[in-house]
């Protein structure tokens, strides 16, 4: 399976539009791939909080017409990243759009674990409150966002739901960049998952970006992991090492505690 991870910068000065312009040709670059995946919150940087008001977008507004198009022309499926997305019954979201190689939304995940503890999105946002799986040809893939990385639970039940390959929009800052590399590995060797994990480059409403994409295999093995700047990471992995790794070292097999109790 191939994929490519797009790590792009929110340039000060670029307008949302030519960005989405900018974003949607270098996703057409990429046909022949089997996935693309985009950063979160691309259109506004993730820490620009006063624009996510100003700039949300309905689930279907600018981005996801433009995003749906670049899937078609490339064929691919893309993981879109995520937008600020304004509800009209309800409050904003982070949500993820996945788009499938003819431009069908395949899913939209509204981002569960929300950052910035009694500021930012924290408040902002709202918090979503289903997982979502896709299923690929290859393989299903779980969706989470950023800061989701942090918890575990949400990962074991996208296992629990089918997932094999997890991808992970992000706005990392640099100064946790260890922690981003370190729960990329964990997230992977925990569940015997794949890692894609896909961050953004330059800086954000005056926060330096982790960069540093990444994609870990099923035992926790780097197999690729981009620089600081802007970069296209590609790589090819093999989905069938995951059922391969569960099998051979079946730990996911002797989980007690997180199931339900047994019957009586």
């Amino acid at each position: 399976m191939r994929a490519s991870l797009l790590q792009i910068a929110v340039n000060e000065g670029e307008s949302i539009e030519s960005r989405r312009r900018r974003i949607a040709s270098l996703v057409r670059e990429q046909a022949g791939a089997d996935l693309v995946v985009l950063p979160e919150l691309w259109t506004t940087g993730a820490f620009a909080y006063e624009e996510f008001g100003t700039e949300a977008e309905p689930l279907e507004g600018p981005t996801y017409e433009v995003m749906a198009k670049a899937a078609s022309d490339a064929g691919v499926w893309l993981h879109a990243g995520s937008i600020p997305e304004r509800d009209p019954d309800g409050p904003l979201y982070n949500t993820s759009l996945v788009f499938s190689p003819s431009g069908d939304l395949a899913a939209a995940y509204r981002k569960i674990h929300r950052f910035g503890f009694d500021k930012g999105e924290a408040v902002l946002m709202g918090a979503g409150e289903e997982l979502v799986t896709v299923r690929l040809p290859e393989t299903t893939i779980g969706v989470g966002t950023c800061y989701d990385l942090r918890f575990p639970e949400l990962f074991r039940s996208l296992v629990d739901a089918g997932a094999e390959t997890f991808v992970v929009p992000a706005g990392w800052p640099e100064r946790r960049r260890a922690h981003w590399t370190l729960l990329a590995q964990a997230r992977a060797v925990e569940n015997q998952a794949f890692v894609l994990a896909c961050g953004t480059a330059g800086t954000h409403a005056g926060v330096p970006q982790a960069g540093h994409s990444i994609v870990v295999d099923p035992w926790g093995e780097v197999l690729a992991e981009a620089g600081a700047g802007e970069e296209v990471l590609a790589v090819e992995f093999d989905p069938g090492k995951v059922g391969v790794t569960r099998e051979q070292f079946p730990a996911l097999k002797d989980r007690v505690l997180g199931l339900e109790p047994p019957r009586r």
